[in-house]
């Protein structure tokens, strides 16, 4: 089990005495569990870990094959934000002389030691999501392959363990194109990338979406020559058109080679490097890389379960739920990356949530959450970032919501200009006739922390006209969203009003 993680330095030996201790000797099952839950990601850990922590004296047992922290902790969002966070200092380094601070002629990235900090943060924060605090919390931890072998139970090895409820929490992986010539030429995903330890001269990053473009902007600021290929014209197309502009004009302004309406067609290996294959825009063309990095989807990991043994239904996307997170069979439950269009830690984390109350403490079905109700915010961490929560102007239409948007720039904002981080904005869209927050969009250096206000707004129902009234510091970027709500209390200045107000005025 040494190869669990790679390079197995003092860091990664501490990661996994934590997460996958090699030593750990799997408990005696009880009787009967109340829960059993497949899968120690972030869903899984959540469940887990709110169930046993309720103190009822309830059984839990916990099944991970691999690291518990699954991607989040792994290889997603924590090492990706380290490497991230270290590629904003260097572009910030390069960018000195707009601030009056002359940088040095060499910006000397040492890749090596960037990848060594993300290894040791990795490390340092994996005991909130060891085997050991989990054992303490009073959950059985499963180390091996867990499967469906009846109705009421899973094997884990050798062991057998009855279950009142279960719940599927096995996440996604990145997906694998199906590219002549891509397996022999070997290829990194999200789950590898983080074991470099080396900086490939050369990259070609597979995938404009979220994963695809945060790690072509953090390698290529941290020295790595990039080439992106994305299938579609614009990157982040699922994004606000206006936002994802944005990062477009970025990665091309910092020196990212954009190839749109691309197809990759074949991958040969030579002497000189992993050529690729590929046409845009109908023209055939080739570049040649060292490393050649997927971020381009993720597959459900419903393989090995065994769910047609107890009446799991699953397709390519995922494990069948209703809107209660309730399979096919209803005693098991899943959550997470695994049956969820919102791939996100933060959505996980909220649909264990819900599978908590609905297997737990909903008798007869009575009182039971629904993942409809959740107001989803999310952010890609490009720079500067993109955030969003609620509904775009497309979906709304379809709804046949009719709405209004307001859209202030940062250009206008005292601390962007201050911060010299005048390129984005927000935008908030509401319900025509009222104030009502229907979704929003922020495009700004840290648009992730930004976002919450609104999201608060929207599940506290508060408008436009309220979020007016609230007092934001000055000078901070987060004022953008007090200009918004300001600029609808103008609207409501009709002749009708004005005439009001004058009237008052003459009175006061």
């Amino acid at each position: 089990m040494n190869n669990l993680i790679t390079p197995v330095d003092e860091y990664n030996q501490q990661l996994i005495a934590q997460v996958h201790p090699l030593d750990w000797v799997n408990p005696t099952p009880a009787a009967v569990y109340d829960l059993v839950v497949i899968g120690a990601g972030t869903a899984g850990l959540v469940v887990a870990a709110g169930a046993a922590g309720l103190g009822l004296g309830l059984k839990v047992a916990l099944i991970e094959k691999h690291l518990l922290g699954g991607d989040c902790l792994n290889v997603g969002c924590v090492p990706s934000k380290c490497v991230i966070r270290s590629s904003r200092v260097a572009a910030q380094m390069r960018q000195g002389d707009r601030f009056g601070i002359r940088p040095p002629e060499l910006i000397d990235v040492d890749f090596a030691a960037v990848m060594a900090r993300m290894r040791q943060i990795r490390a340092e924060i994996s005991h909130h999501d060891s085997a050991a605090r989990f054992q303490s919390l009073g959950v059985d931890v499963f180390l091996g392959v867990g499967q469906f072998c009846s109705d009421r139970q899973i094997q884990v090895n050798d062991a057998i363990l009855t279950f009142k409820k279960a719940v599927i929490a096995t996440g996604a992986r990145a997906t694998r194109p199906q590219v002549p010539g891509l397996d022999e030429a070997g290829f990194l995903t999200n789950e590898t990338v983080f074991s470099l330890t080396e900086r490939p001269a050369r990259l070609a990053v597979l995938g404009g979406g979220p994963i695809g473009c945060e790690l072509a902007q953090a390698l290529h600021r941290l020295g790595v020559q990039v080439t992106l290929l994305h299938k579609n014209a614009h990157l982040l197309d699922k994004e606000d058109p206006e936002a994802a502009a944005i990062a477009q004009a970025t990665f091309v302004r910092e020196g990212i080679d954009l190839v749109l309406d691309s197809k990759l067609e074949r991958v040969e290996t030579t002497a000189a490097g992993k050529v690729l294959h590929f046409t845009s825009n109908g023209q055939p063309d080739t570049v040649t890389v060292d490393e050649i990095l997927i971020g381009a989807g993720r597959s459900p990991n419903v393989e090995g379960l065994n769910l047609e043994t107890v009446g799991v239904e699953y397709d390519g996307r995922g494990v069948k739920v209703n809107d209660y997170l309730q399979t096919t069979n209803p005693r098991i439950y899943a959550a997470g990356d695994i049956c969820m269009n919102w791939k996100f830690t933060h959505a996980a984390d909220a649909a264990a949530r819900i599978v908590i109350k609905n297997t737990l403490f909903s008798p007869f079905g009575l009182g039971r959450a629904k993942l409809s109700d959740l107001v989803m915010p999310w952010c890609t961490y490009t720079d500067p970032e993109i955030a969003h929560v609620g509904l775009y102007e497309a979906e709304a239409q379809q709804q046949g919501i009719a709405t209004e948007t307001i859209k202030i720039s940062l250009e206008s904002v005292d601390r962007a200009i201050a911060d010299g981080e005048t390129e984005g904005f927000a935008k908030i869209l509401y319900q025509k006739g009222s104030d009502k927050i229907l979704g929003a969009t922020i495009v700004a250096s840290h648009a992730g922390d930004m976002i919450s206000e609104v999201t608060l707004a929207m599940v506290g129902g508060i408008g436009l006209g309220k979020l007016a009234s609230v007092i934001h510091p000055y000078p901070t970027q987060a004022e953008v969203l007090k200009k918004a709500a300001d600029a609808y209390r103008r609207t409501l200045l009709t002749p009708r009003s004005q005439k009001l107000l004058g009237f008052l005025i003459k009175l006061s």
